[in-house]
């Protein structure tokens, strides 16, 4: 059985804050991280959660406890990423509320929780968090960097900002802009919570805060997570509460498929925070690798390595042809780059769920950059990094 830990590290003490892509400035941070398997100086693999996740990607941390990490299937011994052949380490993301700095933490400068206080920040802030993090844990270079969805758009940010640091990169279900149907759920979801009178203009501690609103807000999530077939497949018209006539009586959840999205807004209340939700959400939005660059060409051939990208084909929210679409352009720009299509009905979540689909390919691509980083084979050249400018 894989045990871990969850560690912390502060970084970005004033006056050496962390400079946000919005001009303003963050410090000091924390960041909660977990590691596996032993760094070798030239093994670490980093693994970047999507939305709602966490830096808990694999094994238990007692061995009573009768869930483990989100991507246990994929993470340990003997696995895809094989924790007995590489050092994997995973972190939460800035701005969330899982042991790292978010809208929840205190502000040193008030001693109250951020609240709405807390800058708007971007997947480029994040990278650079887990940056400052890997350096503190002494690796000059990265094996590999790998994540789906809002941890996909941090792998390929990963590859254009930092292209000496990172021999390959495996974006999942993302893409290299966020396009306008994904802005316009998110933004459903966040006027969810925005609308609910607990939310309190986002100063709700200590108190539960907008349950209502999140709880609207992962169900309307959740919908876009999934596919039609695979929604078909799972429920159906069958009725879960009261008998077949009870859809007629009133406006209650008695469709499975309702009362399933109900259990999914309750679970994503208890562990949590509304404000997070709101940042990371948006944080998405803004994400566009070729922001500061002359364009999404320019970006690109920025990048010097290897990459895999990975597209679902049942996917709603990042439809498999925007993955097709990047591979295009990567290859165009000179980029080493293949494509991987996982055949499951089970939409964005796929790579939650259908790990089989995912393992082998990982596995050889991962052998293939070691086999690559023993070899000191060359990289192709990356292009120059324009002065970036601001978004804001």
């Amino acid at each position: 059985m894989l045990l871990t830990e969850r560690q912390t590290v502060t970084l970005f003490h004033p006056p050496a804050s962390l400079t946000l892509e919005s001009g303003g400035r963050l410090g000091p941070i924390t960041v909660a991280y977990e590691t596996y398997g032993t760094y070798n100086g030239a093994n670490a693999v980093l693994i970047l959660h999507a939305l709602t996740g966490d830096s808990h990607v694999a094994g238990r941390y007692r061995p009573e406890d009768p869930k483990p990490g989100w991507w246990d299937p994929l993470v340990g011994p003997g696995k895809a990423f094989d924790t007995e052949r590489y050092f994997v380490v995973c972190s939460n993301v800035l701005g969330g509320c899982q042991g790292t700095t978010g809208p929840a933490s205190l502000d040193p400068a008030t001693g109250l929780p951020y609240g709405p206080d807390f800058p708007v920040v971007t997947v480029r802030d994040m990278v650079q968090v887990q940056r400052a993090l890997v350096e503190r844990l002494g690796i000059r270079r990265l094996l590999a960097v790998a994540g789906g969805s809002l941890g996909g758009m941090q792998a390929l940010e990963w590859a254009v900002q930092f292209p000496d640091q990172v021999a390959g990169s495996i974006p999942i279900a993302a893409n290299a802009r966020f396009h306008a149907q994904g802005i316009a759920f998110n933004e459903v979801q966040r006027r969810a919570i925005l609308n609910d009178p607990a939310w309190q203009g986002g100063r709700y501690y200590p108190g539960p805060g907008p349950a209502a609103g999140l709880a609207v807000a992962r169900m309307l999530g959740m919908i876009t997570y999934r596919s039609l077939e695979s929604m078909e497949e799972q429920f159906g018209r069958q009725v879960r509460r009261g008998g077949e006539d009870a859809p007629w009586q009133d406006f209650d959840p008695h469709f499975s498929v309702e009362t399933y999205l109900e259990h999914q807004g309750e679970a994503l209340v208890r562990r949590f925070d509304a404000n997070s939700y709101l940042y990371l959400s948006k944080a998405m939005d803004l994400h566009d690798v070729s922001r500061g660059f002359p364009s999404h060409e320019a970006a690109l051939a920025r990048i010097r390595a290897r990459m895999l990208v990975v597209g679902i084909r049942s996917d709603l929210l990042f439809p498999p042809q925007q993955q097709r679409g990047l591979t295009q352009d990567l290859l165009k720009a000179g980029v080493d780059a293949r494509y991987l299509e996982m055949d499951s009905p089970w939409g964005h979540d796929s790579f939650l769920v259908d790990h089989h689909l995912l393992a082998p390919t990982i596995r050889d691509f991962l052998e293939e950059l070691s086999q690559g980083e023993e070899a000191g084979e060359p990289l192709r050249p990356a292009a120059s990094h324009p002065e970036g400018r601001r978004w804001a």
